[in-house]
């Protein structure tokens, strides 16, 4: 690999002093994630990096960054020593991105980030190389570090920058300096530290407030709170791009109808240039909101200077990831394969707004009559907890229960005390299981989903709802077990 980082640029990018001389090919901040070659980051979270400097290196870590001498380390061994490793993380972080020749997209939003950063890559790597944040990398420490890991020769970045409390964006913003900054969607979302929708929108604007001279904003033109991202646009961008569903007349990029089947999203979209061009892609699974993501994504691609014929193309490479809408098939009977539970695991984050998007998808799934114990195939939903909601909390779970798709819902099942303002408010014919804890759920999936079956699980990450995926799996890896133990 290539070096990323000398002890010397290093040195410069920080203000701090190298016990001796180094050069790493990758920064970690996880000791138990560590590469040989990296620079171990010694931050302080629940513990303090510097209880793992000495295991690191002892690991094939090339360095640290601390901020004092380690235990069981000496000035033999190879430190980049600073005042606070945060703030020398964010110097480094700025030195890369300071030196990177790559065009940089900025993207927040209250659903979908992560979703549409994926869907970038996929779209920006067919023009060239792309650096790309890890996982959900977007906060004070996830931006920095996606930045000091920057490669100096990369084509495109694309920095996921997120929040939870008033005033986080616009310093992450400023870190990343986009070309491009491109807001998802503004929903409600941290509402325990926001009043409103109208602050929560303001907060995602401030991504603007980053933007290089003459930079290009990217939002959607037909939510309630699109006023306030168009008059941030107005005072720090050079270039306004807006998209939006059929209703968006005005925007840029307008979809015109969507069609969702088992694992496919079709989008016929207009481009208001050129007196409407059209476009038509597909995305490989289904979901309204990943279509409104895309054509997001189309506006970023044509603000970056690519055709955005192309990039819908390439939008067919992209799959969701695990925990965010990813879909996948349980074969519960090794011989008979037609016995399967088809799962769609969204359990890493909820709001209301997702929520809406991910039980739409439900109520479109197909389902598989005649193959179960029960004779026909059901759609069944296991909520957990949306959290961060406010005071509002308890009216924002139980108003669930009237989403159209609910009709089209066999069965709820509820995780977590907020959501047991949901159970309350469904219909018994629809009312599922509760229970205060996803372990105690997870302890009944195979009472709750069977063949021909298609199961939801959505929830914020906190409540754990991941469990029951979990748990959904095993139930077909008893038979790929046995098969395994065959002679």
């Amino acid at each position: 690999m290539s070096v990323l980082w000398t002890s010397a640029e290093a040195v410069a990018a920080t203000g701090g002093r190298a016990t001796r001389d180094f050069a790493v090919t990758g920064v970690s901040i996880d000791s138990r994630a560590l590469a040989a070659g990296d620079l171990f980051v010694a931050l302080k979270d629940a513990r303090d990096g510097h209880d793992f400097v000495a295991d690191a290196l002892r690991k094939g870590a090339a360095a640290a960054l601390v901020s004092r001498m380690p235990e069981g380390c000496t000035e033999d061994d190879p430190l980049l020593i600073v005042p606070d490793v945060l703030k020398g993380l964010e110097n480094l972080g700025r030195a890369g991105r300071a030196r990177a020749r790559a065009r940089v997209v900025g993207v927040t939003g209250s659903v979908g980030k992560t979703s549409t950063k994926e869907m970038l890559r996929a779209v920006l790597s067919a023009q060239g190389s792309v650096h790309a944040a890890e996982a959900s990398f977007n906060n004070h420490w996830g931006v920095p570090l996606t930045l000091a890991r920057l490669p100096r020769d990369a084509d495109f970045a694309v920095i996921e920058i997120g929040m939870n409390h008033p005033g986080e964006i616009a310093p992450l913003a400023r870190q990343a300096r986009p070309h491009v900054a491109l807001i998802t969607t503004v929903a409600p979302a941290h509402l325990e530290a926001f009043d409103s929708l109208e602050a929560i929108a303001r907060e995602k604007a401030a991504i603007f407030e980053g933007l290089e001279p003459g930079g290009i904003a990217v939002y959607p033109a037909d939510l309630g709170v699109s006023p306030i991202l168009a008059e941030a646009a107005a005072r720090h961008a050079g270039r306004v791009l807006t998209f939006g569903g059929t209703g968006a007349a005005d925007a840029d990029y307008r979809l015109s109808d969507v069609q969702l089947s088992r694992d496919t999203t079709v989008v016929r979209a207009v481009r208001r240039e050129n007196g409407g061009q059209p476009i038509l892609f597909k995305v490989r699974t289904a979901g309204r909101h990943f279509a409104m993501n895309a054509l997001g994504v189309i506006a970023v691609a044509e603000a970056l200077g690519a055709d955005p014929v192309v990039a819908a193309c390439d939008l067919g490479e992209w799959v969701p990831p695990a925990g965010r809408g990813a879909r996948e098939r349980i074969v519960l009977d090794i011989v008979e394969d037609h016995l399967a539970i088809e799962l769609i695991d969204d359990a890493y984050n909820a709001n209301p707004a997702s929520m809406a998007a991910a039980l739409d998808v439900l109520g479109a799934a197909e389902t598989q009559d005649g193959v179960g114990r029960v004779r026909e195939g059901r759609r069944i939903a296991v909520l957990g907890d949306m959290l961060e909601l406010g005071p509002d909390e308890a009216t924002l779970h139980a108003a669930i229960a009237a989403h159209p798709m609910m009709s089209r819902i066999h069965t709820v099942h509820c995780v977590g005390p907020r959501m047991r303002a949901l159970w309350e408010a469904l219909p018994q014919s629809r009312r599922g299981e509760w229970h205060a804890t996803a372990t105690a759920l997870a302890e009944r999936a195979h009472h709750i989903a069977d063949a021909g079956d298609v199961v939801l699980v959505k929830g914020s990450k906190g409540s754990k709802v991941s469990l029951v995926v979990d748990a959904i799996r095993k139930l077909g890896q008893v038979g790929a077990g046995e098969m395994r133990g065959v002679e």
